[in-house]
């Protein structure tokens, strides 16, 4: 499994990691995948970390899991692959984007060109079943804590962005003396119909806080 995983993070995870445990894990993946339809392509599962240089890394969004249909996920938290109907919670996410930036509403959900740029677009577990929603979150937790608290200890800034109570959950793996952390509800129509989601900003307060400490912003713009 992790033979996809990119040279530079995969250094990282094992050094942050205890060897037994991830060959646990990578076991435990197979047996799904062998099983039962699971999403992403296992060849997508580390897609997030290919995209993102751990040398690059300035902002870290953090998901819960995969979407759980077919032809939805690519690796990257809650993007889609060009041309993929956007989901409800990727729609939200795009609907504050435009607000927030004055920007015009994208044909692509094809969240990569962030991705490039320096944002993890990490979700707390990496795969999930067909149809399954949350199914993997047990077996990946224990991954998710340690890199979580890996970058915190092993980065000097990063901005952590956690949507939602489940993200927010991670937040204590977070060294907050050095990093900044955002929150606000999940993008989910349950949460942002609710008023925990729209007008955070989240976009435009990263690229304040990158500029305030001389680091490239990112250029948040989609196809």
């Amino acid at each position: 499994m992790f033979v996809h995983c990119p040279n530079d993070w995969l250094d990282f995870i094992e050094d942050i990691n205890d060897r037994e445990d991830l060959n646990k894990l990578s076991d435990q993946i197979q047996k799904h995948y062998e099983k039962d339809q699971c999403f992403p392509p296992m060849s997508l599962l580390f897609n997030a970390f290919t995209y993102c240089q751990l040398q690059q890394l300035k902002v870290v969004v953090l998901g819960q899991d995969p979407y759980h249909g077919l032809g939805q996920a690519h690796g990257l938290a809650f993007s889609v692959p060009f041309g993929v109907k956007h989901p409800p919670s990727l729609k939200n996410i795009i609907v504050e984007w435009s607000r927030d930036l004055d920007l015009s509403y994208p044909f692509s959900g094809n969240l990569e060109p962030w991705a490039a740029q320096g944002v993890l677009l990490l979700n707390t577990a990496l795969s999930v079943g067909m149809s399954k929603p949350g199914s993997h979150l047990k077996d990946w937790r224990s991954f998710t804590e340690t890199l979580i608290s890996g970058i915190s200890s092993k980065k000097d800034f990063v901005i952590f962005v956690l949507w939602g109570g489940f993200a927010q959950k991670f937040e204590k793996y977070i060294n907050t003396d050095k990093h900044l952390v955002l929150k606000a509800g999940h993008p989910s129509p349950l949460s942002a119909n609710k008023g925990h989601w729209f007008g955070n900003k989240h976009f435009s307060k990263i690229n304040e806080v990158l500029e305030s400490k001389k680091i490239q912003p990112i250029d948040w713009s989609l196809e």
